[in-house]
């Protein structure tokens, strides 16, 4: 099945206003499966072009393969792969070919054949790519890698990029385009793949997790333990973390004496997790950035799933048996509450950008305290306005909604937004009696209100 391509209209965008510049480089990276690869593809789509994917192998493999896929590209009646002693000779030769881009994709893997590569492309660069028409790409899955290697002020291409694209997974609503099923079954997939484009066209309906993450064979069921060892010298240290967060353990020092990693040494494994896009570190939205009241989530669906539910039943698996399939079911709706509340937020984003909401709000996130939590607070700080958002996956009648809303209101005088002009919402599953809370001055919402917010 040809993959549908999605919302990649901004970079698109950025990417067409370098192809309108005399030349240019553009480092593109992210995690594993996210579509680098598709985008560069639409991009170069109808342009003339080369594009290579390196190989887990030598400088010289790369080079001759490069070479090939070069001269297949523009032909030369007086050159064959062999003739080029380097990839400044094959990009020199490009060069005289007018306007064209030129994409390398997993760059990672020709650093990793020899690190004067990176000297070299610096050379092309300055030297080739400036003097010429040349559009120049390098793309990467390796985060670290790109982040060290390409980006940082360490790296001998520092400072001569025209930009960077760190591609990020679709959102929720862009996922369920590519879907294309009701809105209940996105949120139990999405609860699963995130806005992974692989991993969303492997699902028809939530039913086919038992095969793609609950069987040996199953695409989910070894890429977490994948996607780390890509990235990390120390896997077995950061899945013990990462487990920890998936089963609740969101305070550092719980996490510290859940895997026993001292605290002196948790901060840096838990600081590459947050570069590397893995975890994600949260405070109260009132709080200041340097509050010591913080948790950590894991930022990716799929790794949360992966550590909370593909781990907990890997015996299972390996015996070929689902006999835990209903204790799953069970403990995945729980689970789906967090997930829902990310949805949740990119729900009210979209309503504060067409200005759908009572005020526009500059800030949102959860609010805690002690035992005290709220789902989502929305802040206009300069207008002193608030909003207080309950989110739950579930089926409410108009009884329990107003139950939760009137707790909602007990919990929102304990955040101290003292002489604030205050908005209270709730969003479900399904609400029963909706409308008559709206009549009452309640924002109220749930699925499907949804479908208009993804028009």
């Amino acid at each position: 099945m040809p993959i549908t391509f999605i919302d990649r209209e901004k970079e698109l965008t950025f990417m067409e206003s370098l192809w309108n510049r005399d030349n240019s480089f553009l480092p593109i990276y992210g995690r594993r499966r996210v579509g680098k690869t598709r985008l560069v593809k639409e991009f170069i789509g109808g342009k003339p072009s080369v594009y290579y994917l390196a190989r887990n192998s030598t400088y010289r493999d790369n080079l001759l393969e490069f070479s090939r896929v070069v001269l297949e590209r523009y032909p030369s009646p007086y050159l064959t792969p062999s003739s080029f002693s380097s990839f400044a000779d094959v990009f020199k030769y490009l060069s005289e070919r007018g306007k064209l881009v030129v994409v390398i994709d997993e760059f990672p893997y020709l650093i990793q054949s020899d690190k004067r590569v990176l000297s070299e492309f610096q050379y092309i660069v300055d030297e080739v790519v400036r003097s010429s028409k040349m559009h120049l790409i390098l793309v990467g899955s390796s985060v670290g890698m790109m982040e060290e290697h390409v980006l940082s002020q360490k790296s001998p291409l520092y400072g001569r990029r025209d930009g960077q694209i760190r591609l990020q997974p679709l959102d929720f609503f862009s996922s369920w385009k590519l879907l294309g099923v009701d809105v209940e079954e996105v949120v139990k997939i999405y609860g699963v793949t995130g806005g992974i484009p692989a991993y969303l066209l492997l699902f028809k309906r939530f039913e086919d997790v038992k095969d793609v993450s609950f069987t040996k064979r199953g695409f989910l069921y070894a890429e977490g333990d994948f996607l780390l060892s890509s990235e990390l010298r120390e896997p077995r240290v950061y899945k013990l973390i990462l487990k920890a967060v998936a089963e609740g353990r969101r305070r550092f020092n719980e996490i510290s004496n859940f895997t026993g990693i001292p605290r002196s040494n948790l901060f840096k494994y838990v600081e590459v997790l947050e570069r590397l896009g893995f975890l994600r570190r949260e405070v109260p939205v009132t709080a200041s950035p340097k509050t010591k009241n913080t948790r950590y989530a894991i930022a990716d669906n799929y790794m949360a799933f992966y550590f909370r539910f593909v781990e907990r039943y890997r015996n299972e698996v390996e015996l070929e048996s689902l006999d835990f399939w209903g204790e799953f079911l069970e403990d995945y709706n729980r689970y789906l509450g967090g997930v829902f509340e990310g949805v949740s937020k990119e729900f009210l984003l979209g309503l504060n950008k067409a200005e759908k909401l009572p005020f526009r709000f500059t800030k949102i996130g959860r609010w805690w305290h002690k035992e005290e939590e709220i789902d989502l607070v929305a802040l206009n700080e300069r207008e002193r306005k608030a909003l207080f958002v309950e989110v739950k996956w579930k089926e409410l009648s108009e009884r329990e909604s107003r139950g939760i809303l009137r707790d909602l209101e007990r919990k929102a005088e304990m955040v101290g937004l003292n002489g604030w002009s205050k908005e209270y919402g709730l969003i479900a599953k399904r609400l029963e009696g909706k409308e008559n809370l709206r009549e009452e001055g309640f924002l109220a919402w749930d699925l499907r209100d949804f479908g208009e917010a993804a028009q």
